[in-house]
C-alpha cells in the first residue's frame, strides 16, 4: 500500500500579547477551515524568510506593522489534502494599534479564561499550552 504524499506548506503565525490577552482572528467564510479562530499569519512564499512572511501577512490581513520576535512553538499537522509546518512567533504591535479586518472576518483579544471557548484548527492546538502559560504569567504580573 502506498501512502499519498502531499507538499508541506510552511506557515508563520503570530502570537500577539496585549497585557494579559492574546489576539485571535477568525478565518473568512468560503476558505479552508472557515469560521475557525486562529493565531493570525499565513503561508511563507518560496525563498521568503518566515519572519518577513509573517510581517507581510499581518499587513495584508490586519493592516498592522509588527515586530516579529522569537519562535514560541513549531508544529506539524497532516490535513487530508496537505501537510502544514506551523512556526509560531511571539510578535508585537504598537499599543495604540487595533487590527483591521482586511483578510479576516473578526478579531478578539482573548484571556486565559476565554481562550478555550474559541474553536481553533487542530494544527493550532499544540501551541495553546504555551500561550495559556504566558497569559497566566502576564495576569499574575498585572495583579502584583
Amino acid at each position: 500500500m502506498t501512502e499519498t504524499s502531499f507538499k508541506t506548506v510552511v506557515v508563520s503565525a503570530a502570537v500577539i500579547f496585549r497585557d494579559d490577552t492574546v489576539l485571535l482572528t477568525q478565518r473568512p467564510a468560503g476558505t479552508h477551515l472557515a469560521n475557525l479562530w486562529e493565531f493570525p499569519g499565513g503561508k511563507v512564499e518560496p525563498n521568503e524568510d518566515p519572519r518577513d512572511a509573517l510581517a507581510r501577512e499581518l499587513r495584508e490581513e490586519l493592516g498592522v506593522d509588527t515586530t516579529v520576535h522569537q519562535i514560541l512553538e513549531c508544529t506539524f499537522w497532516r490535513y487530508p489534502n496537505k501537510n502544514v509546518l506551523l512556526l509560531f512567533f511571539e510578535t508585537a504591535l504598537a499599543p495604540d494599534v487595533e487590527p483591521q479586518h482586511l483578510g479576516v472576518s473578526a478579531h478578539v483579544w482573548a484571556t486565559r479564561d476565554t481562550l478555550a471557548q474559541y474553536a481553533m484548527p487542530p494544527a493550532d492546538e499544540p501551541v495553546l499550552a504555551v500561550v495559556q502559560a504566558q497569559l497566566t504569567q502576564r495576569s499574575a504580573l498585572r495583579n502584583t
